[in-house]
């Protein structure tokens, strides 16, 4: 059976003048052209070539040798290349675009931007994307607590967080608790691995270990108290909204920070603020 989506190695069964058609069988009634300009020179009845298989815009079979971005099964990136009525089309490599159905987007997406997809044949044996990508992806990580990791955003739930494809394969979260910075599905984010559970699915943080982490919240710090002529009108007493809000961190982050940067001789906090000495 010539499958939709797939690399096929078929035979050649005869010749026309706008191409081949493309079987399994000399004599197999199935078959599919692969169009004149893509067809080997030195191509015969009876030999075989590799090639791949989807539908033209007359949803028609069609092969092709030129390699698509994806093949059904398959995640990665690709790009919005227009916005219909009935969805999104993607770039795959192919003549025709792929559909991004709008129920299977996690976000509004944008002509020219890059979301990570995965590829399915339809009901209809067309060839289609999702982003929803959760269960598509892989639950067997080879990682650990504390090892570093790479991933894109797939999708984001205000009460969960921001699920993360790590190496673009493999089940993550970055935790509700975790989002100390404003995420958007497509983004490319790294850091560090806070649980494996037993399940294969990952807990992610984009934020360092404490001891690293507190370097970098404290430039952040000082960088404000430059912007406002030295004087920051509060403290670490404030309230957790305010600090998240204003610099992107846990109270106990700012916290540490700020304790860092005291014992430093670098700032200090007098009536309500926190001044640069």
């Amino acid at each position: 059976m010539i499958k939709v989506g797939e690399w096929q190695t078929l035979k050649m069964l005869r010749s026309k003048d706008f191409g081949v058609y493309l079987g399994e069988e000399l004599k197999d009634e199935e078959a599919v052209l692969l169009p004149k300009k893509q067809v080997p020179g030195d191509l015969q009845v009876g030999d075989e070539i590799n090639v791949f298989i989807y539908r033209d815009s007359q949803d028609r079979k069609i092969a092709t040798v030129n390699k698509p971005k994806l093949t059904a099964g398959e995640i990665g990136k690709l790009k919005v290349v227009s916005v219909a009525g009935i969805g999104a089309f993607m770039d795959c490599g192919l003549e025709r675009d792929v559909l991004l159905p709008f129920k299977e987007q996690t976000t509004k997406v944008a002509v020219g931007q890059e979301y990570l997809v995965y590829m399915y044949v339809d009901k209809s044996e067309r060839l289609c994307v999702t982003m929803r990508l959760y269960s598509h992806l892989n639950q067997n990580p080879p990682y650990v607590k504390n090892d570093y990791f790479r991933g894109t955003v797939y999708e984001i739930k205000d009460h969960m967080g921001a699920f993360v494809a790590v190496d673009n394969q493999y089940s993550g979260l970055i935790p509700k608790s975790e989002l100390y910075q404003k995420l958007h599905v497509g983004d490319s984010v790294e850091g560090r691995i806070l649980k494996v559970r037993e399940d294969g699915k990952m807990d992610l943080s984009i934020r360092r270990p404490a001891y690293l982490q507190m370097n970098v919240d404290g430039d952040a710090i000082m960088e404000r108290l430059e912007a406002l002529n030295g004087v920051l009108p509060f403290t670490d007493k404030a309230s957790p909204e305010r600090i998240k809000q204003e610099f992107g961190m846990s109270k106990n982050e700012f916290k540490r920070a700020v304790g860092g940067l005291l014992k430093e001789g670098k700032i200090e906090i007098t009536d309500g603020t926190i001044r640069k000495k």
